[in-house]
């Protein structure tokens, strides 16, 4: 059944491998202008050589007040040819350890009401929240007005243009998790040209999308969309009044994207600040993760039956442990999803499909635990990496900055 994993797809008009993407996971470990670090190269060679068929590169700022933290990657003239070396060198092992180059894009982002580009809290926001504000409601909030949001398309142009130049393959835009775009999506309430209709709603989102690929010629643009906020109603999209998930108005997005030439989406949904466990399962969470799997599939398998000529992403796959490609083979087989993505694995466990194709399965003593420690160092304001099973790496981080505190 796994050999469908092995099976090549082409897409953008580039063969692809295989099915397996490591999705992008911030390690908060860049230089302070942006560039490439020690730890993040450490990590990138390590997926490098791990056989994965794409390799979807962190989020990385567009400007300096959309870093999320001080040490998040940002793109600018300055750090490019930092990008540009890590890559040269992936692509280098990848030919020698694996005998393929897999295909790297980029997440560029803007974090919105997440930004920390000095360390503390400075929220860029679409509108006030007040669900996703509770508690911290005397942030300094500053209101994206339309003049700021008609300024993005420009920033996104200038390093969508820096990353094709550096060498990535293709682009995303982001769109999810809570960030800038994605909150946009639930501005109903907002006054002006981006707030109100689902059009309004959309027009920062898409006009990036237009600007990026008027920029580029060589690189093809995607995104990481969430299908839905799974916020209650009325504080996310993508849930009706009864507080179920509704994904109508993801389908016009993903018809909106389809007519801009998208042609693979990076699915997720939830938001993982707030709910982290509806897009990463895990242990010790409000919900059995065997419920957020289900709710993954079933949220992936109806948007892959509207859309068939879309290649979808599906995430949350750790949570499957040494079971994990068996369960995305079956995905693919049973038309829900075209590719397997796995995020906190590749932290833990970076050598898992090479394992896999060499041994015919996982090794439990490596597999990711899904005890989110991962996310807690990130949180505590260090590096982010699995202090279980890299501990030599990231388990004095840990100490240090989760433990002490």
């Amino acid at each position: 059944m796994t050999g469908i994993l092995e099976k090549p797809v082409e897409i953008y008009g580039k063969k692809i491998n295989n099915r397996i993407v490591f999705h992008p996971m911030e390690g908060c470990d860049g230089k302070r202008n942006g560039a490439v670090d020690e730890l993040t190269r450490r990590r990138y060679l390590r997926f490098a050589r791990s056989g994965a068929g794409i390799i979807w590169f962190e989020a990385t700022a567009v400007c300096a007040e959309g870093r999320a933290n001080p040490r998040q990657l940002y793109l600018n003239e300055e750090t490019k040819e930092s990008y540009a070396a890590l890559l040269r060198e992936m692509r280098e092992l990848a030919e020698k350890e694996c005998g393929f180059v897999p295909l790297i894009i980029v997440q560029l982002t803007h974090s919105g009401r997440f930004s920390k580009p000095n360390g503390t809290p400075e929220p860029i926001v679409a509108y006030r929240n007040s669900h996703w504000e509770k508690g911290k409601e005397n942030q300094p909030y500053v209101i994206a007005e339309d003049e700021y949001c008609d300024s993005i398309p420009v920033k996104y142009a200038a390093v969508a243009k820096l990353a094709e130049e550096a060498g990535f393959d293709g682009i995303d835009v982001k769109c999810c998790h809570g960030y800038l775009f994605n909150e946009f999506l639930s501005a109903n309430e907002r006054e002006g040209r981006y707030g109100g209709s689902l059009e309004n709603r959309t027009k920062l989102y898409f006009d990036c999308i237009d600007s990026v690929k008027n920029a580029v010629s060589k690189v093809f643009v995607t995104t990481r969309l969430n299908a839905c906020d799974c916020f209650p109603y009325p504080y996310g999209y993508g849930v009706n009044d009864k507080n179920e998930i509704d994904l109508s108005e993801t389908k016009v997005i993903i018809n909106g994207l389809k007519s801009r030439g998208v042609e693979l989406i990076n699915l997720t949904l939830g938001n993982p600040y707030l709910i982290p466990h509806f897009n990463r399962p895990c242990i010790n969470a409000p919900e059995d993760g065997k419920i957020g799997m289900e709710r993954i599939y079933s949220v992936t398998k109806e948007l892959k039956s509207a859309f068939p000529d879309i290649k979808f992403i599906m995430s949350g796959l750790s949570f499957e442990g040494e079971n994990a490609l068996d369960y995305a083979a079956k995905a693919i087989l049973d038309g829900v999803t075209d590719f397997a993505g796995f995020g906190r694995m590749t932290f833990a466990y970076p050598d898992f499909y090479r394992d896999y194709l060499k041994n015919g399965k996982l090794e439990k003593n490596k597999v990711c635990l899904k005890c989110s420690k991962c996310t807690e160092l990130m949180r505590n304001a260090s590096v982010a990496g699995c202090p279980v099973r890299d501990s030599e790496v990231y388990m004095p981080y840990y100490r240090k900055d989760v433990l002490k505190k």
